[in-house]
């Protein structure tokens, strides 16, 4: 069973920056994907950005040019660097995994695997 633990939430103002970090247990599989979600109170939960075993990543564009995701494969840890943030990024940010997958969708259904959540609030 792996296990994901986000960390490094936050509240910071508009224009500010944060790094999101997801420590999960070593995976075995040669393919898997993993991604950061998030998630406001009454709406759908959504895909932000989204890696494969290969390094080839997606992303909406309402994050094209704020935000990154990486992996350091040594620290099994997926990192999600928020810049220039904006009050509409506030939302519970999650890191979720699947194996046997060669696609980094940004689909929430398409994850076998979540995290508790991490809060990040970002003030105007």
């Amino acid at each position: 069973q792996v296990h994901l633990v986000e960390s490094g939430g936050g509240s910071v103002q508009s224009g500010g920056s944060l790094r999101l970090s997801c420590a999960h247990s070593r995976y075995t599989y040669s393919s898997r994907c993993m991604g950061w979600f998030r998630q406001v109170p009454g709406k759908e939960r959504e895909g932000v950005e989204a890696v494969d075993s290969a390094g080839g990543t997606r992303y909406p564009d309402s994050v094209k040019g704020r935000f990154t995701i990486s992996q350091d494969n040594a620290k099994n840890t997926l990192y999600l660097e928020m810049n220039r943030l904006k009050p509409e990024d506030t939302a519970m940010y999650y890191c979720a995994a699947r194996v046997w997958c060669s696609w980094p969708s940004l689909t929430p259904i398409d994850y076998t695997t979540w995290g508790q959540g991490t809060q990040v609030t970002v003030s105007s």
